[in-house]
């Protein structure tokens, strides 16, 4: 594929995806936090501005948004290297699920040992395979994945909708339509929320908190009873490291949540 054609299909594939993606949001229910542009703060403070807030979320440039996908979506994903049409269904699917999981999805698709990047070997296996029939997998695979998760009761219908549409233009794209004759997105609104599975609320209100004040509570009473200087600040580091271990085990049942696979028959996620 040629630059200037790479450069089209990305152009293309971000007008689509910025349609979808909408505005200013801060649902709280999307673990994404305040987004804007389809962009979380998290991304924001990565690539653009390390201590970026919520009013620079929601004051945020396109161009600065344009940037942001293009290294941290299409690039990571190399779309540049596939196909017409699958590279903006891959593109989509990374945008809403994850980076990780559409490069997970895809090597299952082609029946490959997976891991949380697009490989030599994805590329290669694509060569062999039909795009049309990738993109309806993908698409049926996203569907079916948004669905196990808890906040589709919240996000389900505009989900539904953009899947639907996503397939109708990759497919479109595939099958060699001008870019200027593709259907526009839908009229109906943006698509809300992050189709990732949330950080559990359990996590999110207690187990920082409370480890970080039961150790402060535990090195005031120790304190308060006369013991040395640095037990009390044991207790207090001790509560800190809880903490820490606390989070990093529920973000890695998040992460095996994410990247697992799903099928037709799997229930909702818990």
């Amino acid at each position: 594929m040629s630059a200037s054609n790479q450069e089209a299909n990305f152009d293309t594939a971000l007008a689509r995806v910025l349609r979808h993606e909408g505005g200013y949001t801060n649902h709280p229910s999307d673990p994404g936090g305040p987004t804007n542009f389809g962009i979380t703060i998290h991304d924001y403070r990565r690539y653009i501005r390390a201590n970026g807030t919520a009013l620079d979320i929601k004051n945020m440039k396109l161009a600065d948004a344009a940037k942001i996908y293009r290294a941290r979506y299409w690039d990571a994903l190399r779309c540049d290297e596939l196909p017409t049409g699958l590279d903006y269904a891959v593109f989509d699917y990374g945008v809403n699920s994850g980076v990780g999981r559409a490069a997970k999805v895809m090597q299952r698709l082609l029946g490959q040992v997976t891991s949380a990047a697009m490989t030599d070997a994805v590329i290669a296996g694509m060569r062999n395979a039909s795009p049309q029939a990738l993109i309806v997998r993908l698409c049926d695979e996203r569907l079916v994945f948004l669905r196990s998760l808890k906040t589709w009761p919240v996000f389900g219908a505009g989900w539904s909708r953009r899947v639907a549409e996503v397939r109708r233009d990759a497919l479109a794209m595939a099958q060699g339509a001008p870019k200027g004759t593709l259907a526009p997105p839908s009229a109906s609104g943006a698509t809300a929320g992050k189709g990732q599975v949330p950080v559990p609320k359990a996590a999110r209100t207690t187990t920082a908190a409370a480890s970080v004040a039961t150790g402060a509570g535990a090195a005031q009473v120790s304190h308060l009873s006369g013991a040395p200087l640095s037990v009390t600040l044991a207790l207090f580091v001790a509560g800190v490291a809880f903490a820490a271990a606390g989070w990093a085990g529920w973000s890695l049942w998040r992460k095996r949540k994410q990247d697992a696979p799903v099928t037709r028959d799997d229930t909702p996620a818990s």
